[in-house]
């Protein structure tokens, strides 16, 4: 399962929302820096509308959604990349997950200490964003001089290695990260395999009060995040409100959504936070159903059948015939297999069919 890790600077709302998002209480969420130090480890479901329908019309009683799993890593601090705070623990668990989700302070709170002295949510971006290109920069160094041997000698795939480090060195000196790098696919390919910070995808999580939720689009902190994320890690953002959503966890779905109502909200941003990282690890889902169970399985986007298959079982994909596949948008609007196939729309798949977000799948195979 694909690891998001939740960062930012101390007292920022990441364990508040740690909680929020396993709706548990796993991580102590106080007012002191550092008050998380061993990461708290989730696993989270993804929201999908789409579940009920196809429980329906499986006459299943039994849904299982898809998941990721969140880890809370501890608080940065300028200096990290130099071992300050808990900088070096910090950095590695960083290199451990697939994505980084990046809690924001976007609100006001004098009882609540801002490490950096007062609210500015772009420097203390800029603060997290430098500690991990500092400490890329450093591991781009190390292995210029641990491969140029190597290259010297001829060696291609050194030579080719040294291209792109080379590219890379001055890219991250002038305090860019690895993932706004231009890059063929072949380098980005190659990048993967020195394992830096900046070059994981990332999300940004603007945590804002309780009574901002319902105009978050008007935060001028939120606003700041918005533009200063688009121009300079050509990512996106969701705002959320960790405070409101801590405060659901103890109660039921039907009086959860009478206090959202109060709040003039529906949400409070948290799902839409998941599906985002879910999206962010380029993540999709495809479907079984049957009278066993309906249930949303995991795939990396682009993976062809026999790939597909091997999700639910490695046999699957060792011995895949056929892909027997209907698109939700059509079994929902049919409303049952019987009129998929009636209506042309159950078709029969090869080992060259990309699956689609959303394809629900019978697979045929022989071990």
């Amino acid at each position: 399962m694909l690891k998001a890790g939740i960062v930012g600077l101390p007292n920022v709302g990441k364990s508040t929302l740690f909680n929020a998002l396993t709706r548990s209480r796993k991580a102590e969420a106080a007012n002191y820096p550092f008050c998380t130090i061993d990461p708290n480890v989730g696993v989270v479901t993804v929201p999908d509308e789409r579940l009920p329908v196809l429980q329906k019309i499986a006459k299943t009683g039994v849904i299982i959604p898809a998941a990721v799993e969140f880890v809370d890593i501890a608080g940065l601090v300028a200096g990290a990349s130099k071992g300050e705070g808990l900088g070096n623990q910090f950095l590695a668990n960083i290199r451990e997950v697939d994505a980084i989700l990046q809690v924001v302070r976007c609100f006001e709170d004098s009882d609540i200490v801002h490490t950096m002295g007062g609210l500015d949510p772009v420097r203390d971006i800029e603060v997290v964003t430098t500690e991990l290109v500092l400490a890329d920069l450093e591991a781009v160094i190390k292995r210029i001089e641990k491969t140029q041997k190597k290259a010297k000698s001829g060696d291609k795939e050194a030579v080719a290695e040294m291209a792109l480090l080379h590219k890379l060195e001055p890219h991250l000196n002038a305090g860019k990260t690895a993932n706004i790098l231009p890059a063929t696919p072949e380098e980005t390919a190659m990048m993967k395999l020195f394992q830096l910070l900046t070059a994981k995808p990332v999300l940004f999580a603007c945590n804002v009060a309780e009574g901002d939720l319902a105009t978050a689009g008007q935060n001028p902190f939120v606003q700041q995040v918005a533009g200063y994320v688009r121009t300079h890690h050509d990512a996106a953002y969701v705002p959320i409100s960790a405070k409101i959503e801590a405060e659901l966890v103890d109660l039921s779905p039907e009086d959860a959504a009478v206090f959202l109502k109060d709040l003039g909200v529906d949400d409070s941003g948290v799902s839409a936070l998941i599906r985002s990282t879910y999206e962010l690890l380029e993540l999709q889902t495809f479907f079984t159903a049957g009278e066993k169970e309906v249930r949303a399985w995991t795939f990396h986007r682009g993976w062809k059948a026999p790939q597909v298959a091997g999700v639910i079982h490695t046999d699957f994909e060792k011995g895949f015939i056929k892909a027997e596949v209907v698109s939700y948008r059509d079994l929902a609007a049919l409303g049952s297999i019987a009129a998929a196939r009636e209506a042309g729309k159950y078709r029969l798949e090869g080992k060259e069919y990309v699956f689609a977000d959303g394809d629900v799948a019978l697979f045929r195979f022989n071990v």
